[in-house]
């Protein structure tokens, strides 16, 4: 990869660093999170500036909201067993 192209993904694909309890689990929902923030930014722009329609808009963030909630009860975040009390 060029270095211009690594500051471009860099730039569209940006990422913070995790500060959270480090667990596996914890560590791959920070990262679909940041995902789903960035692609509903994405949507958003897309919607403002007139390429996308409110409802397609609308209709694409319920869908990476959907993914996110799966991902989120996938992993049982949130979730407490009796070993976690």
């Amino acid at each position: 990869m060029q270095p211009n192209q690594k500051n471009l993904n860099k730039f569209l694909y940006p990422h913070s660093s995790y500060r959270g309890q480090v667990k596996p689990e914890n560590l791959l929902f920070n990262a679909n999170l940041q995902e789903f923030a960035q692609k509903v930014s994405y949507i958003a722009n897309l919607e403002t500036s007139g390429k996308l329609s409110p409802e397609e808009a609308y209709s694409q963030i319920k869908i990476l909201w959907k993914r996110l909630k799966l991902s989120k009860k996938e992993l049982k975040i949130g979730s407490q067993t009796l070993l976690d009390k």
